[in-house]
């Protein structure tokens, strides 16, 4: 990793030098030069040159400055020549490295340290004080969100979500699968939910508008502290759990929007079963037809109103009334009486949830 660090700056040096110039490590191998059949050999004598000599020492006609890597000097940058300007040059691209070297060093660490809270792999205890290491905020209000990608695209979601945000010391995004990518976004307190779903809008619409990858996103609730966030992370999973059976064409789910459905998708498959035994005669709900079905969804998005819900499905309102009379006759639930239809509405939910064949337990 540090030889792709390193390199791309001995490259970008090497013109406006005019000079061999390139990194060793500790053995004396070069691993990055501005002559690239220089990487891989071996300065001779520089292990036991390091040891002897000070932080710059010239051997075999190149300077050499030694740079540390945390507290150990484990790199050297060399400059062809011997002459006070090497020397220089040498002093200035040691410090330069050192720097690149170690903010690449916390910029990945504190990725691998959030994945590893995200994911629920670092004991509580030494969260406090691997942030404390990393000089990590750990009381900044955040937010998980998985982007799953369905279809299309040829492109990365991974490279398009961290494009989106570049901000690497505040945001944080990795892969957990082929099709899910995780987003550590900070939030400022009291940010209003409506706003995490315009983020998480803009960005399923770049991924479509741009890249024509199909994606959904989750979205768990904010928190306050940093080892909240595997918690935030499973109520993202969660949403786009029960996103797949309840809410198939959306393509934003907030965990603390799912209502009755959160609710369901989390009790035991035996209490919904004895839940549908209880509320219906033995079949009687898989006694009603695909048009009986589509007049009772008809019927709770019409608020139970009878008018508005004849003219919308154009039959007349006897018609309409002739049907939920059938329905009660069927099932025994009264669709116009509030009490009925809510125990009509979570049994067609819990039915939908068990032709999932979720897990028996």
């Amino acid at each position: 990793m540090a030889n792709r660090v390193f390199q791309s700056v001995i490259y970008q040096m090497k013109d406006a030098i005019n000079r061999v110039v390139g990194v060793v490590d500790e053995t004396g191998a070069v691993i990055s030069c501005s002559e690239l059949n220089l990487i891989g050999k071996v300065r001779e004598g520089y292990m036991a040159e390091r040891l002897t000599a000070g932080d710059r020492f010239v051997r075999d006609g190149y300077t050499y400055q030694q740079f540390s890597n945390a507290k150990h000097n484990d790199y050297a940058v060399f400059v062809e020549g011997a002459d006070e300007t090497a020397g220089q040059f040498a002093g200035v691209l040691a410090i330069s490295l050192q720097s690149i070297k170690q903010y690449h060093d916390e910029k990945f660490d504190k990725s691998n340290f959030i994945k590893n809270v995200v994911l629920d792999n670092i004991l509580p205890g030494d969260i406090y004080a691997k942030a404390r290491e990393l000089h990590f905020a750990t009381d900044v209000s955040r937010v998980v969100f998985i982007v799953r990608v369905i279809s299309g695209g040829d492109i990365s979601a991974y490279d398009v979500v961290s494009s989106l945000f570049p901000d690497k010391q505040k945001d944080f995004v990795f892969n957990i699968s082929e099709t899910d990518t995780v987003l550590v976004k900070e939030i400022r307190k009291g940010i209003d939910r409506t706003d995490m779903e315009k983020l998480a809008a803009s960005i399923v619409d770049t991924l479509s508008g741009e890249h024509y990858i199909k994606a959904v996103v989750g979205i768990g609730t904010p928190i306050a502290n940093v080892k909240d966030l595997a918690t935030s992370f499973k109520e993202a999973q969660i949403a786009m759990e029960v996103s797949k059976v309840f809410d198939t064409e959306k393509q934003i789910i907030r965990y603390d929007n799912l209502g009755i459905a959160r609710l369901i998708y989390q009790l035991p498959t035996t209490v919904c079963e004895m839940f549908l035994r209880e509320v219906f005669k033995q079949g009687s709900i898989e006694s009603l037809d695909q048009e009986t079905l589509f007049t009772i969804q008809r019927f709770f998005e019409n608020n139970l109103n009878v008018s508005e819900t004849s003219r919308g499905l154009f039959v007349h309102r006897n018609t309409l009334v002739y049907r939920l009379e059938k329905i009660k006759k069927l099932t025994g639930l009264d669709l116009r009486e509030f009490d009925d239809a809510i125990v009509f509405k979570v049994a067609l939910m819990v039915k939908k949830y068990l032709s999932n064949n979720p897990a028996k337990y």
